[in-house]
């Protein structure tokens, strides 16, 4: 997501620091500045924009310095300004904080501290860390450190100086990526690696609940309770490139495998650790302005829409509201019907997706309220609607979707939960049992990542064909149609998904000796209608790859030529879990067919015109 760099040495720190933020740029962001000790105390610099912007202000006002720290920031909360930029300090500006993560009981920290005289100036949740550590500061910046992150609750990489001991960098990392560089009479911090691969290629990986302090002669590594930790340190022999992609070969399978983290983040401080309760502080709307709801327009484009289509049976399952979706180009043109009592919820990754926000200001213009699903804060989407759940996927640097569709998928979940739980449409008992299931589901995906070699075999076979099919019903339908999109767009092959009960009203007429057909089955008052479908086409001369969950491996297996499983978890949350294979599905055979994975053709990332 955001990105980290610092530095402690003999050399000068401005140009180390900016250096190191130009290797993170790849991973998107939308502002940025430095903190240095130089012979005035520490002083900082940051602006709003691209790095170009903040080394212009500092060639006109350096920071002469041997010690620092640096951040580009990826915004959660606030949007993107020079106030809300990193670092932070607090009121005596003698605390400078770096911070990747969220901190989830910021609100309630913010609020003791005011009441201690604490002055804040941003919206950001990082603020609060620099006021906490200054307050609980008594001559050690270490124990101060350690005091203040018992407090927080969250996911978080730290990078903290104090005026007080400037012979003295803390990094910290609970949930949030940091790595340690080791140099000689020099010594570094980074977010990831290709921040200070041009200074050392030895590197202590920090693990949850530990921290390091570093001083130009050495670094000492120490869990969060103090106790003195020995780690062996990890030589890095990738090229820049291949450590921008964490050694991935691609940026798209790198997306894929993150996406545990990204619906762990999502979910963070909107489901409680026990799962018994759904937060979202985002929406703006009393308990009586959401019973006056009649209706649901989901709108997106591609992928985004097809997440809306999962969102629909979500939504309408659990709040028991008529949800209707639509392709976001078509919408507006179609003359919707919108009254005051029709809440919009338009999705979009980047948040500037031309259709996707035309349609918003259609919405308004008709009256009705609007919610925005997007991964970006301070995007144009963002600005304009009434209330946003923000994804915190981190950024997409593939344009083929992965961790945005699913984390899209996690936010509708929470949408839904959320509604139920204030219409009172479903008792708490059964929400429950749906947020405590979504807490297991990042340990499911990783379990299924774990197979990605047996999906590379089928895809393998998959890419000497020219043309293919995805079928399911019900939610696996919606899943299937995201899988074949994921097909086309980096594989070029041939595809399409069908509602499995419909192939006979035509589709049964393209099914031929050989055809592979890609068959969801994870839903189970549709498991029987299902099977049969798949008989037809096996009937036809098909071949059958099938979907399903651990519990019905056997009985599938029986149906269909090839079978992958998922772990089991409830009906309504299958769609998480079983697009993993399918984006698997998706890489492996652009891969196979040598194609450029992460650029495909005619293709961009975000589409701004119509």
């Amino acid at each position: 997501m955001c990105g980290i760099v610092g530095y402690i040495g003999m050399r000068d720190s401005q140009g180390i620091l900016v250096e190191g933020l130009k290797k993170l740029e790849y991973r998107g962001y939308d502002s940025a500045g430095i903190a240095v000790f130089t012979d005035k105390g520490l002083e900082i610099s940051k602006s709003k924009g691209r790095l170009a912007i903040l080394e212009e202000k500092l060639q006109g006002q350096p920071l002469q310095g041997s010690v620092g720290i640096g951040h580009t920031r990826w915004a959660t909360h606030g949007k993107p300004s020079d106030v809300n930029s990193h670092p932070h300090t607090d009121n005596s500006t003698k605390f400078s904080v770096v911070h990747n993560g969220i901190i989830e009981n910021y609100l309630e920290l913010r609020e003791e501290l005011s009441l201690e005289g604490r002055h804040f100036v941003s919206e950001t949740d990082t603020e609060v860390i620099s006021h906490l550590i200054a307050s609980e500061y008594d001559g050690d910046i270490v124990k101060a450190v350690q005091r203040a992150v018992k407090r927080m609750r969250g996911a978080f990489a730290l990078g903290v100086l104090t005026e007080y001991e400037p012979d003295r960098l803390i990094a910290v990392r609970y949930a949030s990526p940091l790595v340690i560089g080791l140099g000689e009479g020099e010594n570094f911090i980074g977010s990831d690696i290709p921040a200070i691969l041009e200074h050392t290629r030895n590197v202590y990986i920090l693990d949850d609940g530990e921290m390091a302090i570093l001083t130009r002669d050495g670094v000492e590594l120490l869990s969060i309770q103090g106790e003195n930790i020995s780690k062996e340190i990890f030589h890095v022999d990738w090229d820049l490139i291949t450590a921008e992609k964490a050694g991935f070969d691609h940026f798209m399978l790198k997306e894929i495998y993150e996406q545990p983290k990204a619906y762990r983040e999502t979910m963070l401080g909107r489901i409680s650790e026990d799962g018994k309760s759904v937060q979202l502080k985002e929406i703006g709307m009393t308990v009586e302005q959401l019973k006056a709801i009649r209706k649901i327009h989901i709108v997106a484009c591609g992928t985004a829409y097809h997440a809306g289509l999962v969102g629909k049976t979500v939504i309408e399952q659990l709040a028991r509201i008529p949800v209707e979706t639509d392709v976001a180009s078509e919408y507006r043109y179609r003359n919707p019907i919108i009254t005051e009592d029709t809440l919009v919820i338009v999705v979009s990754q980047s948040g500037e997706t031309a259709d996707t926000l035309a349609a918003l200001r259609e919405a308004k213009r008709c009256g009705a309220r609007v919610w925005a699903i997007t991964n970006v804060v301070g995007s144009s989407v963002a600005r304009e609607a009434d209330d946003v759940v923000t994804t915190w996927a981190g950024p997409e640097i593939a344009v083929a979707s992965t961790k945005a569709y699913s984390s899209q998928l996690i936010a509708f979940y929470m949408v839904g939960l959320y509604l139920a739980q204030s219409l009172e449409t479903r008792d708490q008992a059964f929400i429950s049992s749906i947020a405590q299931e979504m807490l297991t589901l990042p340990e499911k995906v990783e379990t299924l990542l774990e197979q990605a070699q047996t999906v590379k075999q089928i895809a393998e076979s998959i890419a000497k064909h020219s043309n293919l099919f995805f079928i399911g019903r019900g939610l696996d339908f919606a899943v299937a149609q995201e899988g074949s999109l994921k097909l086309k767009e980096i594989s070029y092959i041939h595809s399409e998904a069908y509602a499995a009960g419909e192939l006979k009203h035509g589709t049964l007429a393209l099914i031929e000796e050989g055809t592979p057909v890609i068959a969801l089955v994870t839903q189970e008052e549709l498991y029987e209608k299902t099977l049969s479908n798949i008989k037809e086409v096996k009937a036809r001369g098909a071949h059958v790859l099938g979907v399903t969950n651990n519990s019905n491996e056997g009985e599938v297996a029986k149906s269909v030529d090839e079978l992958f499983a998922i772990p089991n978890t409830l009906p309504l949350l299958t769609p998480a879990l079983s697009v993993i294979p399918l984006q698997l599905l998706s890489y492996y055979a652009s891969l196979a067919l040598g194609h450029d994975v992460d650029k495909p053709r005619n293709l961009a990332k975000s589409v701004t015109v119509e």
